[in-house]
């Protein structure tokens, strides 16, 4: 796709006045789906009242159960075009809620083998309901809309229960982005990060790739007392913990791009006078480039084993790739900046940091250029260096930004349809 800056829609006024009119409806939804949460694989209410959405929109196609609880539609317009992708993620996190809020989450539901308390502490709720919004506004417009817009509402985001899969590859991998395949395809996400309907881009690497890492040290149990009798995986462990501290610090070129290896969970052991036999490690690898991320695996393992090889102790090191860098597509974000010029305003539109946060987005944006924006929640009173984050319990999302979504993600598919069709 050429850089060539996307005009205004003459779709513009009639869709801002059409996500207006539609903006209560969007608070109402994101209401609901924030008071009746669901967890991924899991979101059957959820799927269910976006399709009949959609069906009672007059869809020309709407499909269920993608990737166990996907939801895929399609609006073709009625002039000739191309096709463009809008996705929103419909999980909530296994998080009990904090918020005082008379529609704040009291569901609670298993995950993993344990219950725990359910929240939309990401924000999908409200994810869900501007794409809902959006899919009401297109649909309102579609005699004078150029081309196909397909709407993707996404399950398990979040990673789905251990030993199922799902979420965006498992969406690719059923078909969601064929028949037909779009020329690109756009997402958002709230982020208390910026103040109230601040709209933010990157160009190029914006998140992180995010891959599980599991580092098992096996010594030889003995008596606390008589740790020479055996060999300890304790201090072992610690040992590959403050070594791979050097990976990011001291063996990879950080000028290059920025990565993150973080040890999260220690287990080892039943009492203070036993050495135990293992200790297992727990914890996450993000890198910004592909080839950073393959050599960071390697000397992770290799320090790992070292390590452990030097103090008589064995180790097995696990790393599973979960999401790939997200990475938005430099010609099409120069393209649609435009766009998002325009419907952030004055002062509103910022170009962010990366984000060592990861997002399954990035298998959508493997397939075709893809675009990942933020939209900011914070009241604007509010520091938001000090506003509870994204998978807090206490994470808070001003829904004065709803309407904000609804128009960008609306005059994104709009104008790129326009642009595509003149092209």
């Amino acid at each position: 796709m050429s850089a060539t800056p996307v005009t205004a829609s003459d779709l513009a006024a009639q869709i801002d006045a059409a996500a207006h009119a539609a903006e209560a409806r969007v608070i109402a939804w994101r209401r609901d789906f924030h008071a009746n949460p669901e967890l991924g694989n899991r979101e059957f209410r959820t799927a269910g009242i976006v399709a009949e959405h959609l069906r009672a929109l007059g869809f020309d196609e709407v499909r269920t159960g993608v990737a166990h609880t996907g939801v895929v539609g399609l609006l073709k317009g009625a002039l000739p075009g191309p096709v463009v992708a809008l996705r929103a993620d419909m999980d909530a996190l296994p998080v009990a809620e904090e918020v005082d809020l008379p529609f704040a989450s009291k569901v609670k539901a298993e995950w993993n083998g344990a219950q725990v308390g359910v929240m939309h502490a990401c924000g999908h709720d409200a994810h869900t309901a501007i794409l809902m919004g959006v899919a009401e506004v297109l649909a309102s417009q579609r005699g004078a809309l150029r081309g196909t817009v397909k709407f993707i509402f996404q399950p398990a985001e979040e990673l789905p229960p251990e030993g199922e899969e799902g979420g965006a590859k498992m969406m690719v991998e059923e078909g969601a982005m064929d028949n037909p395949r779009p020329a690109a395809i756009f997402g958002l996400h709230v982020t208390s990060r910026l103040p109230l309907n601040v709209v933010g881009y990157r160009p190029g690497p914006t998140m992180a790739s995010a891959d599980n890492l599991k580092i098992t040290v096996r010594g030889s149990q003995t008596h606390g007392a008589m740790p020479w009798a055996g060999v300890d995986p304790i201090v072992t462990a610690a040992q590959v913990v403050l070594g791979l501290q050097t990976v990011v610090s001291r063996q990879v070129d950080l000028t290059r791009e920025p990565a993150v290896v973080t040890i999260g969970t220690i287990h080892g052991g039943l009492r203070e006078n036993i050495i135990p036999d293992s200790v297992e490690m727990r914890g996450t690898i993000r890198t910004f480039d592909e080839e950073m991320r393959d050599d960071i695996h390697e000397r992770v393992t290799y320090l790992a084993e070292a390590i452990s090889r030097s103090a008589r102790a064995g180790c097995t090191v696990c790393i599973k790739k979960n999401y790939p860098v997200t990475v938005n597509d430099p010609a099409l974000t120069e393209a649609m900046r435009p766009t998002l010029a325009r419907v952030a305003g004055p002062n509103h539109l910022a170009l962010v940091p990366k984000v060592t946060g990861s997002e399954d987005f990035s298998f959508f944006q493997r397939v075709v250029p893809g675009l990942f924006i933020f939209l900011g929640v914070t009241p604007e009173d509010k520091d938001v260096s000090k506003a509870a984050p994204n998978h807090s319990p206490r994470f808070f999302v001003d829904e004065r930004c709803l309407v904000t979504g609804v128009r960008a993600l609306s005059h994104l598919a709009a104008d790129f349809l326009q642009h595509g069709a003149s092209a």
